[in-house]
């Protein structure tokens, strides 16, 4: 399927850069193929009811880890394959999490989160180009983009998300990163504490055996490369009646008193030549090879006397030296290892002995260490907290300023700060964060997962996005619909709104609206095309022209008036 792209370009320096860059899509739904390019600011996808708006972002739930089966297959295709490019260049979290699980890219800015399911409904996730999990994929892209829809994928359903978005609001951020890093010291100490404490009741056991194991070693007296130096004496000594015979055969084939010696015949053969007369240059040098070897032989056959002079067979040294041997292979079979690794076994088990023997000491030290890093991380967690407390009520306020103005005159935010029941350490500080809401007059304030309406939610949902989105770390921000239920003065406002969240944040919005439309930045249209064999779903990006024809259909349906294209020019005019 051809895309088609219009010519939107946008210079004004204080919007978002453009997080995600591209999603492709193939075989997915009722999709062939598709390629969408994302440009920053506030992107609005409409078309008309079914035509396949939530396709794209179900592509990209996909990519995020969502679940799937083989009814997400095209009909009569093999296999799904969803791929979203995102820039990672300003994401420090994500960045930090692809270099812990070793999974950056050739481009540090660039991250490619891929989906593949097949026909049988297996499913495979990567990121950029490795094979990872479904949980990886998730626990990422929760870093990268937030979809808000009908209850579905919504960040802000977690009390995690809750503390994170108070966090970056109201405390500083020197303060979260040494709250953070002191937790992990103080895990880390704690960790090895309760190690040594585990171990602690076998290390007596432990003591009795290694002492008992260097002891019978160090009774061997083990020497230096001792095991190499005996090996070789024990294969000289073991051949000594070789080497005996050997010597005395070459002595008698060499030795100049026997008439047929080596010795004697070259001597022979030297006089011979000798006597020729008129040597030519070659007969010369041959007797100077000659007179050389005589030279030669002779001081072998002095070396070999000296030899056999010297040289001895002793069975007593090569009993003993056998004995030695066998002894350092023995005790080498019991460590497991050759003869030649006694030595390193030694040190270790003296290395070994050595922190068991000083085991208390360290408890000691780790103890110590554990309640200093303890009030350390106390007196932070106190600090965060004032900062939390005092940021909670401001964070509310401003939040139900922004819901009066979305239509939701009765609806109240608290930001609700629980004191942890727990004395172990926790990451988050002292206390919980949770976001409670009441929509309706003297109804007691619910967590949001309790709302009944998608849209409020939705609404509720943006509100707390425009209030966070200078300080929140999540670059890309989806909604699906957040209009659903809303009179045309409060979409306009939504639209507002999402347009001001997409100066500091990527925006993209599936709406019904014309109100919320026609503030978007870029405008994609969905339709939906049928013949005999197949119905498929394609996008494409609008100009100015076309946008302005969208918004009118939207105002007053495919049979537009004159009076609705003015007054959706209007609308995008005023953008």
């Amino acid at each position: 399927m051809q895309i088609l792209f219009g010519c939107l370009c946008l210079s004004d320096p204080i919007y978002s850069v453009p997080m995600l860059h591209q999603l492709s899509i193939q075989n997915y739904a009722t999709v062939d193929h598709l390629e969408i390019e994302f440009q920053k600011g506030m992107s609005v996808i409409t078309g008309e009811t079914g035509a396949g708006k939530s396709i794209m972002l179900g592509a990209l739930g996909l990519t995020l880890g969502d679940r799937a089966d083989k009814s997400v297959v095209r009909s009569g295709a093999n296999k799904t394959d969803i791929c979203a490019e995102f820039d990672t260049s300003r994401i420090t979290e994500a960045n930090e999490w692809l270099q812990s699980h070793d999974l950056e890219s050739d481009d540090a800015a660039l991250c490619i989160l891929r989906r593949v399911v097949n026909a049988d409904g297996r499913s495979k996730g990567y990121i950029n180009g490795s094979a990872v999990t479904m949980a990886n994929l998730k626990e990422l892209g929760e870093m990268l983009l937030d979809i808000h829809s009908q209850h579905e994928h919504q960040s802000l359903l977690q009390k995690s998300t809750h503390q994170k978005l108070l966090d970056e609001y109201s405390v500083n951020k020197k303060l979260r990163d040494k709250l953070s890093s002191t937790f992990k010291q103080w895990q880390q100490n704690s960790r090895e504490l309760e190690e040594l404490s585990n171990q602690s009741e076998e290390y007596s056991a432990q003591t009795q055996l290694l002492a008992y194991q260097l002891s019978e070693l160090d009774e061997l007296n083990l020497g230096e490369d001792e095991v190499s130096t005996l090996e070789k004496e024990f294969k000289n000594l073991n051949s000594a009646d070789e080497t005996l015979t050997g010597v005395s055969t070459a002595l008698a084939m060499c030795q100049e008193n026997e008439e047929q010696s080596v010795l004697s015949l070259v001597h022979s053969s030297l006089n011979a030549l000798r006597e020729i007369p008129n040597k030519n240059e070659r007969i010369a040098s041959i007797v100077s090879l000659l007179e050389s070897s005589e030279i030669q032989l002779s001081e072998a056959v002095s070396d070999l006397r000296s030899f056999q002079d010297e040289f001895e067979a002793n069975p007593e040294r090569l009993e003993q030296v056998n004995a030695r041997l066998s002894a350092l292979h023995t005790i080498a079979r019991k460590h497991k290892v050759t003869p030649t690794k006694l030595v390193k076994v030694i040190d270790d088990l003296r290395q070994q002995l050595s922190r068991f023997q000083n085991s208390d000491e360290e408890m000691e030290k780790l103890a110590a260490n554990d309640k200093l890093l303890r009030e350390q991380f106390v007196t932070i967690a106190k600090e965060v907290s004032g900062q939390r407390s005092k940021g909670a009520k401001k964070l509310a306020k401003q939040i139900n300023s922004q819901l009066q103005n979305l239509g939701m005159p009765h609806a109240s935010i608290e930001v609700s700060l629980t004191p942890r029941e727990s004395e172990d350490p926790n990451m988050g500080g002292l206390e919980s964060t949770e976001f409670l809401v009441s929509t309706n007059p003297g109804q007691a304030a619910k967590p949001l997962i309790k709302i009944a309406s998608g849209g409020e939610l939705s609404r509720i949902s943006l509100a707390i996005q425009v209030i966070t989105a200078q300080t929140s770390q999540i670059p890309s921000l989806v909604f699906d619909e957040v209009d659903v239920g809303i009179g045309g003065g409060v979409a306009k406002v939504v639209g507002e709104l999402l347009r001001k969240l997409g100066e500091k944040t990527q925006i993209l919005c599936v709406t019904h609206q014309a109100q919320v439309a026609g503030q978007g930045h870029q405008h994609f249209f969905v339709s939906k095309n049928s013949n005999k064999k197949a119905t498929l779903t394609q996008i494409e990006q609008l100009g100015k022209d076309a946008i302005v024809k969208e918004i009118a259909r939207m105002l007053g349906g495919d049979n537009f008036s004159e009076e609705s294209l003015a007054h959706a020019e209007q609308m995008v005019a005023s953008n």
